[in-house]
């Protein structure tokens, strides 16, 4: 194959691929900020965070329990579900007739309370987490060498975002979610449990951060400041997608991995930024997002 501009096809492409794993993470993380703030409106800044927590569940089920990834992959998602279920019936349920101001400041402040809670107990630095052992090895296409893994990760959060996205946008129970958001009132005169579902769909939302947070684990150290480092770039994602917009978060996340990941080829310098380019550009031209609505 040629070079690209001079770059070698296995860089490009390699960066590409890294570019779509980081894409993969950025669309889960931000489906569960799309879903909760969509749902509930509420700004859940604690939702990196979550995702530490998701990952620190897996380190101490393999290291405390001896039980491997796959266990992690059903458990920890229900672990941080709990945690996010425990939140919102104590904390944030109590703010939602209150402007988005007060969710963003207490999500903020525990956030803060989680990762100096893991600082104390496991320091800064990082704890490796194995890849488990069927996904081990990669596969040589010819242009570029695939971990396996890396392509379980892709393939994974895909099948977890569209699974999402078609189960709010195309279900029942997605127009019951979504007509409780614009007249929780008439929707409970149906005997809809409305406050229930509230509670489900904030513990469904931070599941897809504990979920995520397990996907990086054998990727990425777990480390009490993984979620610091990531929910920034998370939230520019929601913003250019459209807040509270399920497709938008999706396509918005992986467009950007793509973008930043073939930014690191040709202008490296500029990788850490493009994305806060692009979301400045974004409400330049239209506030809303890319996917959102006027309010």
């Amino acid at each position: 194959m040629f070079d690209v501009l001079g770059v070698p096809p296995q860089v490009l492409f390699g960066q590409l691929l890294l570019g779509l794993i980081n894409g993969s993470f950025y669309a889960l993380l931000s489906l569960g900020l799309a879903v909760i703030f969509g749902m509930l409106n509420v700004i859940n800044f604690a939702h990196g965070a979550l995702y530490m927590i998701g990952a620190f569940v897996a380190w101490l089920l393999l290291n405390k329990l001896g039980l491997g990834y796959w266990w992690a992959l059903g458990l920890s998602p229900l672990v941080v579900a709990a945690v996010g279920v425990v939140l919102e019936k104590t904390m944030l349920s109590r703010l939602y007739k209150l402007d988005h101001l007060y969710g963003l400041l207490l999500t903020f402040g525990l956030a803060l309370i989680f990762e100096g809670a893991f600082r104390h107990l496991y320091g800064v630095s990082g704890q490796p987490y194995p890849i488990p052992d069927l996904l081990k090895g990669g596969q040589n296409l010819g242009f570029m060498f695939l971990p396996n893994y890396r392509g379980w990760v892709v393939v994974a959060s895909l099948v977890v975002c569209l699974g999402t996205w078609f189960a709010i946008e195309r279900t029942r129970l997605g127009a019951y979610l979504r007509a409780a958001t614009e007249n929780p009132v008439l929707v409970q005169a149906f005997g809809i449990n409305v406050p229930v579902m509230i509670t489900a769909t904030y513990g469904f939302g931070v599941a897809l951060a504990g979920l995520a947070g397990v996907l990086a684990a054998p990727i990425y150290q777990v480390s009490p400041l993984m979620g610091t480092n990531l929910i920034i770039v998370v939230f520019a994602v929601v913003v250019i997608g459209g807040m509270g917009s399920i497709l938008g978060a999706i396509l918005t996340g992986l467009g950007l991995g793509l973008l930043e990941g073939l930014t690191k080829v040709f202008y490296p310098e500029a990788s850490n930024i493009v994305v806060f380019v692009v979301m400045a550009i974004v409400l330049l031209i239209k506030p809303a997002g890319l996917f959102g609505r006027e309010r």
